[in-house]
């Protein structure tokens, strides 16, 4: 089968490797894709919200499947755009319908859906402008930190948490009267902030049954030790060492399935991924925050621990026969550490060219913001590239991928160098 992969960043060019493995692919398209994926497949220069340029390339091609990888377009409805277009509707997609994926594109809703179906969270109230003073006078109720989220989408930094109460009224106001992040926090969710440890859970459903997925724990702030501003992703680890048996069926019965079968109950049409960003205090896990697609960086070392053909899987979504797929996963350790642009995650320079890439040989180098320039890989994001490593276990699979990192350079180049540290 033909399939187009929706994206361009390190999340896509892992699923394009992957399924550029598999027997049953004829065809891979990648729209944008970047300089990693053009590797392995064709490359084609449209936008992941240009849904007429997408039916275009679709019926042009001859594509039976779209793997959708961000969640603007899920979120905006590229998945109904297909079943409503008599042309388009027999095409699979792997990515939830607009409704669904207002789990990750509203945070109130997706705290009423936890609340209708018993699943654990943070204890919360939203607040729109109008209702600015409520707002701040239950921040008064509350212990310190504040957590204050932007409601809508918001690029991964539509969250705040503050100590000083003071701060926090000031930051709630400026949320919604001066629209901090735009749209996105028309609406503010303010919760309470619960002490543990994170990790991620990620599901495959394909609407009735379910596969669990490689747990992972990823590092988004920009300094070791978990210092500095929030960004995209510095790199990320799977499995996750305290993630144990115990804990696992707690997830799965408190959370997982409860999610599904709440999915279903609530006819919320969904074939593809759940990203449940956990956090686990004392034993117990609670939920966080609900993406409606894998995350990035931490598909880079999920989606490599999967020995499973990757197209077999995604037609077993399609066919809603998930149930008949045996998912195989590598016992072993997987890290990818995550290099980026110097400035990243404030301003920062493109076009750098990245030297020594025919040098690594003992990870994965997944790319995330590159573009070819007269034949030399060039930088093309804040985050550039994420080196992945198998080992027996997280320290022998992260020393592989420093090694490998040391062989390239780009100006300004900065990666983290603690991966993992707090475990």
């Amino acid at each position: 089968m033909n399939i187009l992969i929706l994206g361009s960043g390190g999340r896509e060019h892992t699923f394009t490797w992957k399924l550029a493995q598999s027997p049953k692919v004829s065809q891979l398209f990648v729209a944008p894709g970047n300089a990693g994926t053009a590797a392995l497949a064709k490359n084609i220069p449209i936008g992941v919200n240009d849904f007429e340029a997408i039916k275009e390339v679709v019926l042009s091609k001859g594509i039976h499947m779209v793997v959708v990888g961000p969640e603007d377009p899920l979120v905006n409805g590229v998945h109904d755009f297909f079943l409503n277009d008599p042309e388009l509707r027999d095409i699979q997609v792997i990515g939830p319908q607009k409704l669904a994926a207002n789990l990750e594109g509203s945070k109130e809703f997706a705290k009423q859906f936890m609340h209708r179906h018993n699943i654990p969270t943070a204890a919360y109230q939203s607040f729109t402008v109008e209702q600015l003073e409520n707002g701040l006078a239950f921040l008064e109720t509350m212990p310190p930190p504040y957590v204050l989220k932007a409601d809508g989408l918001a690029a991964g930094k539509g969250v705040v948490i503050l100590s000083d109460l003071e701060k926090a009224k000031q930051e709630l106001t400026s949320m919604l009267k001066e629209a901090k992040f735009g749209a996105a926090s028309s609406r503010v969710v303010v919760e309470e902030f619960l002490t543990g440890i994170e990790l991620s859970v990620f599901v495959l459903t394909d609407g009735k049954n379910f596969k669990v997925l490689p747990t992972a724990k990823d590092y988004k702030r920009i300094g070791e030790g978990d210092t500095g501003l929030n960004t995209g992703g510095m790199g990320a680890i799977s499995p996750v060492p305290f993630a144990n048996k115990d804990f696992m069926d707690k997830v799965h019965a408190r959370i997982i399935k409860p999610t599904v079968e709440g999915l279903r109950t609530d006819g919320l049409p969904y074939k593809g991924f759940i990203f449940i960003g956990l956090i686990k205090v004392g034993n117990d896990p609670y939920v966080i925050e609900y993406n409606v697609r894998m995350g990035d960086p931490e598909t880079e070392v999920v989606v490599p621990r999967i020995e499973t053909d990757l197209a077999e899987v995604f037609q077993a979504v399609a066919d809603q026969a998930l149930d008949k797929v045996d998912l195989q996963i590598d016992e072993r350790s997987a890290t990818t550490v995550m290099t980026v642009s110097g400035g990243y995650p404030e301003a920062y320079e493109k076009g750098h060219t990245i030297f020594g890439l025919e040098d690594v040989f003992d990870s994965l180098i997944f790319h995330a913001g590159t573009k070819l320039e007269n034949g030399n890989v060039v930088t093309n994001g804040g985050r550039v590239m994420a080196f992945t490593s198998f080992g027996t276990n997280f320290r022998d699979a992260l020393a592989k991928s420093y090694k490998s990192i040391e062989k390239i350079d780009f100006d300004k180049m900065n990666y983290r160098k603690d991966i993992g540290f707090d475990l």
